[in-house]
């Protein structure tokens, strides 16, 4: 009797766990999630890319230093598509006080407040 109801409520719980997540990921909020990191190692000097030639619907994200596996790691720039009425603000690593934090790129509406709406 008691491996039925374990059962019942196993059964239960896979059937409703999809409807409590699915929700959750598709939500602004959830898209908007991000992983600063702080740590005491300054980046390098940037890379040098040549940005290609502008692309129609496209916004160029230029490369940054990304923290992985204990060191910086380039990542290239890219093309994105764009976000009508959104300017990009690029990658940065913002040094305060002892230790340098990455701020995550994303997109804006007002980015002359960032000073970096040169990107676009």
């Amino acid at each position: 009797m008691m491996n039925k109801s374990l059962i019942n409520i196993l059964a239960a719980v896979a059937i409703s766990t999809p409807v409590l997540i699915a929700p959750a990921m598709v939500t602004p909020a959830a898209a908007q999630v991000d992983l600063n990191v702080s740590i005491g190692v300054p980046p390098p000097a940037p890379v040098y890319e040549v940005v290609p030639a502008p692309r129609a619907g496209y916004a160029w994200a230029p490369g940054f230093w990304r923290w992985d596996g204990g060191r910086h790691v380039w990542a290239a720039g890219h093309w994105m598509e764009e976000r009508r009425g959104y300017h990009w603000v690029p990658d940065r690593w913002a040094h305060s006080g002892a230790t340098w934090r990455h701020e995550v790129g994303h997109w804006d509406r007002e980015p002359e407040r960032h000073g970096f709406n040169h990107w676009h």
